[in-house]
């Protein structure tokens, strides 16, 4: 990858940044500049993103609606490109000086918790209840961006993860392509590395964030997670010892290839040494990591829906996201609003977004429509990908996000990594991270 897109790709995912900052008193609702509201004919949106694929996703979005005969705004979009981290730095200072704030951006879902902080969201972000209230129930993952019980942004992508299998080496290994639980992957996982050398996964071993999103990603799947919905603590529980066991053991037996950077160079070179032919990560990982990677493996891999944990569970689970928030109290307020709600809200709007930038729908009943129903990928094979999606969309976790959500990677990240260097046991850690993290909480 150019360094642009891989810190673009590590922004989306937040494998890097999601560190809580202390927040300024806002001194102004919505940072408002002042001025009358618009509400027809020429408005520039000021917008802020991590990722040239909203960029482009939303700026043919604002040319559309522009042209549209029954079209209340002319849009032009003012793009500021930088990492989510540093945006979100800048739009709270900005809201505290009351002045130069966007009037859209891109929240990464882990820094989203800072506009948890302080009543950060209530104050800048403009509350989308209302704007949802027409779709509410068909709406995807809108769980990680409510604060007290109300919307303040709206999902990007469902993040849906999937197996990702070399379809040629597991019929040369002869590996089943339907092992139904994650066991038996386990058990093949660890004859074919002793045999051969290849693995079937990956953990990873860097940086907290990294470490922790990999046992997240299983541990949603397994039914378990950090938070509930009231923001209270629940990683101690038998679901997250028996993952990280899981963990653990895959390691020890080559099954899963521990990596200090899962998208970096090493994970590069694994694919293309055919070291790893397979892993569970989110839809997002076919065009980010496979397709930039190696795309000379094109035709030669596939997807198909996790396998379940033998003590139950999910079908699939998700990482990565980003919520897309409009400031209130702003002259482009409601064309900002609109241009989100033709963009996220609507069968255009998906299909755009999905066509642009290979964003999967937020909307339920998108995944029964024909329009989607019917799209192949030639990097895999031709394959029918919402055969895999849909079934995947009908059963996924969902994930419940805590103002504190940096404070417990860096509890846990530490001592999961010992775990996986077979110094702690998965018991000890669970315990230890719940522990570290009830003790520094609000600190």
């Amino acid at each position: 990858m150019s360094d642009l897109t891989r810190r673009s790709f590590l922004r989306r995912t937040g494998m890097i940044g999601g560190g809580l900052l202390a927040a300024p008193v806002l001194s102004a609702c919505g940072g408002s500049d002042g001025g009358p509201a618009v509400t027809s004919g020429a408005v520039t949106i000021n917008f802020w993103t991590h990722d040239p694929g909203y960029v482009k996703t939303f700026t043919e979005s604002a040319k559309r609606l522009t042209g549209k005969p029954d079209g209340a705004f002319d849009y032009t979009v003012k793009a500021t490109q930088a990492d989510s981290e540093a945006l979100v730095t800048k739009m709270i200072s900005q809201g505290a000086a009351g002045t130069g704030t966007p009037d859209m951006i891109g929240i990464v879902i882990s820094v989203f918790p800072r506009m948890m902080t302080g009543g950060i969201g209530r104050q800048l972000l403009l509350d989308l209840d209302s704007v949802i209230a027409p779709v509410k129930d068909d709406l995807l993952r809108t769980a990680p961006y409510t604060i007290d019980g109300k919307l303040y942004a709206l999902e990007s992508d469902t993040c849906l993860s999937v197996l990702y299998y070399r379809e040629d080496e597991f019929k040369k290994n002869d590996i089943p392509e339907d092992v139904g639980t994650w066991e038996e992957l386990a058990e093949i996982g660890a004859r074919l590395h002793k045999k051969t050398g290849k693995s079937l996964g990956t953990v990873a071993t860097g940086d907290n964030t990294s470490i922790t999103n990999a046992f997240l990603q299983l541990l949603l799947q397994r039914g378990g997670g950090y938070f509930d919905q009231g923001g209270n603590l629940i990683l101690d529980s038998p679901e997250a010892v028996e993952v990280l066991d899981f963990m653990v053991k895959g390691v020890a037996s080559g099954f899963l290839l521990a990596l200090p950077d899962p998208y970096g160079a090493p994970n590069t070179a694994a694919l293309k040494n055919d070291k790893l032919i397979a892993t569970v990560m989110p839809n997002w990982y076919n065009v980010y990591g496979l397709q930039t990677n190696v795309p000379e493996q094109k035709g030669k891999w596939r997807m198909r829906t996790l396998p379940k944990f033998a003590g139950g569970g999910h079908l699939s689970s998700n990482l990565g996201g980003t919520g897309f928030a409009v400031l209130k109290d702003k002259p482009n307020t409601t064309a900002s609003t609109e241009l989100l709600k033709q963009t996220y809200l609507t069968k255009e709007g998906q299909l755009l977004r999905f066509q642009q930038g290979g964003f999967l729908p937020t909307l339920k009943s998108l995944y029964q429509d024909d329009d989607f129903l019917g799209f192949e990928d030639e990097y895999l094979g031709g394959q029918r990908l919402f055969d895999v999606y849909t079934p995947a969309s009908q059963d996924s976790p969902v994930f419940y996000q805590n103002s504190q959500l940096n404070v417990l990677i860096e509890a846990l990240g530490g001592p999961a990594l010992e775990a996986l260097q077979g110094k702690k046991t998965p018991a000890e850690v669970i315990k230890e991270a719940t522990a570290a993290f009830a003790g520094k909480k609000g600190d």
